[in-house]
């Protein structure tokens, strides 16, 4: 489970969808028995002490009424779209639960930033530029190649890496039909790489929970 501070308070945690179930049972435990609502995002759990706990649904499953079906429905296996992407690299994939069936990984060269002095950097700046974008080019027809041919059996394409990288590719026209699956979730990851785009499988999948403690007395 990894946590960290959410903008406005409270933190953010992404628990396993197989541990979800337990999870709550140790907020309950922590707080005091729950109130359950149906919110746009997913869940929230409202304890007695204050604390409430928002169960955002994870990328692809379905809205719920309460927490067996939140749980049955963040657990289902489903096919889910990985495109990673970073200035000069791509990932993509689909996968199907926590398996991955199928990938590539692509890299380009991009220069990085030079010292002053030297060549002019109006010069660097713009070979640096044509060379980022002829990467993201690249990374844009891999996804036609790949991910295009599977748009209707995905039930979300999930992003990660630098979010301008990721935009810019699904720009492209003919990944309209992906980019309309795309999931609001943005994954951190470091430069996309195979073992890369496999551990973000979990991470796509994972149920993020924002969680808000008691206002001190």
């Amino acid at each position: 489970m990894v946590g960290r501070p959410a903008v406005g308070g409270g933190r953010w945690v992404e628990v396993d969808p197989g541990r979800v179930s337990r999870w709550v049972d140790g907020f309950a435990d922590r707080h005091g028995s729950p109130v359950t609502t149906v919110e746009a995002y997913g869940l929230r759990l409202a304890a007695p002490d204050g604390a409430t706990a928002e169960l955002h649904t994870p990328p692809g499953a379905p809205a719920t009424a309460d927490l067996p079906g939140f749980v049955a429905a963040a657990t289902a296996s489903r096919r889910i779209g990985l495109l990673l992407a970073r200035k000069g690299a791509v990932a993509v994939g689909v996968a199907a639960g926590k398996e991955l069936l199928v990938s590539k990984v692509d890299t380009r060269y991009v220069q990085g930033r030079t010292a002053a002095g030297g060549w002019s950097q109006q010069r660097f700046a713009r070979r640096r530029d044509n060379q980022a974008k002829a990467a993201l080019a690249d990374a844009a027809e891999l996804a036609v190649r790949l991910l295009l041919p599977a748009a209707s059996t995905l039930s979300a394409l999930v992003c990660g890496g630098d979010r301008r990288a990721v935009d810019t590719v699904l720009a492209d026209r003919r990944l309209a039909p992906l980019a309309a699956l795309r999931a609001e979730r943005l994954l951190d990851v470091s430069e996309p790489r195979h073992a890369v785009l496999v551990g973000a499988i979990d991470a796509a999948r994972a149920v993020r929970i924002l969680v808000r403690d008691p206002e001190p007395a």
